[in-house]
């Protein structure tokens, strides 16, 4: 077989095995486009004959062709996974990324908004037909923190609004149960008897009761937050980012919060850790009076 019907057969396997979404897979087969290109330029004829030398001249190639270093990381990751594959298969006997390192990603900090503006946004009124679901909308994606594929996935059924609980079917098709606030269950509640609440139909609909569109919500928000005068830009991961900023904030509980985002890893929460920190930062140069800015 060779490498191109190798990774095929491995894209193939993740999505029926594995059950990967369409997104991950297409993320996969255009990093593993990008090696098999460079194998083909370089004459290399099978993944066997891959080592770390012609793995880091790929990477440079990459690198001076103008890949940013977040792009080259992950890659590399998508390569790692594949030889991982084909090493469990008996296809590889080495593993060519093996020391193989990219760049150093210097990560940017999530923006987020404060307190006073996260209320204005959730508490805006449109003034249309759409109040009511805007607002459901918005109180449960800062009281739950949820991804926007989480929040248009919704059903009716999938709530509890008695307990104050949703739950919702996050990445890798992972289900967790996570506490919705008195704010959104009475907007949920309100938005559910103007517009119907059967156990099967979707919480926020679009077009022909079909479940609403991402980029109708990305449109609804970043509306709403120009009506309020917003400077920042307003999506919907933003208040996903608010949400866990102000849980961390206020419990310091970072175990909690992973909880809560649904995180495999509690790496990719600690960095709200950095947020918390650089919150706590402000308030010491603004109270401390050796810290005080003459």
């Amino acid at each position: 077989m060779d490498a191109r019907a190798q990774v095929q057969a491995w894209l193939t396997r993740l999505a029926s095995e594995r059950k990967a979404s369409p997104h991950t897979i297409d993320g996969y087969r255009r990093d593993l486009d990008k090696l098999l290109r460079w194998m083909e330029s370089q004459q290399v004829a099978a993944l066997t004959d891959l080592d770390a030398h012609r793995m880091r001249h790929f990477v440079a190639a990459e690198h001076r062709g103008g890949l940013s270093p977040k792009s080259l990381q992950r890659l590399l990751s998508s390569c790692r996974s594949l030889f991982r594959q084909l090493r469990r298969e008996g296809v590889m006997e080495h593993d060519p990324v093996a020391g193989v390192r990219g760049p150093k990603v210097h990560r940017k900090l999530p923006e987020v908004l404060d307190v006073d503006e996260a209320t204005t946004l959730v508490e805006s009124d449109s003034g249309g037909a759409l109040t009511l679901r805007d607002r459901a909308m918005l109180e449960l994606f800062y009281s739950s923190g949820l991804r926007l594929s989480e929040l248009i996935g919704l059903r009716w059924m999938d709530l509890d609004l008695d307990n104050g609980e949703v739950r919702v079917l996050g990445k890798g098709n992972k289900t967790r149960i996570v506490p919705v606030g008195r704010h959104a269950i009475t907007a949920l509640r309100t938005h559910g008897a103007a517009e119907g609440m059967a156990p099967d139909s979707p919480v926020f609909r679009g077009r022909g009761g079909a479940p609403i569109s991402p980029r109708t919500v990305q449109a609804r928000l970043k509306t709403l937050a120009l009506q309020q005068g917003f400077a920042k830009r307003v999506h919907p991961h933003l208040l996903r980012h608010t949400f866990a900023s102000h849980m961390l904030e206020s419990s310091g509980d970072l175990r909690a919060v992973q909880e809560l985002l649904g995180h495999a890893d509690i790496a990719t929460t600690q960095i709200y850790t950095h947020l918390d920190f650089q919150h706590l930062a402000k308030v010491y140069d603004a109270a401390h009076p050796r810290a005080r800015k003459k």
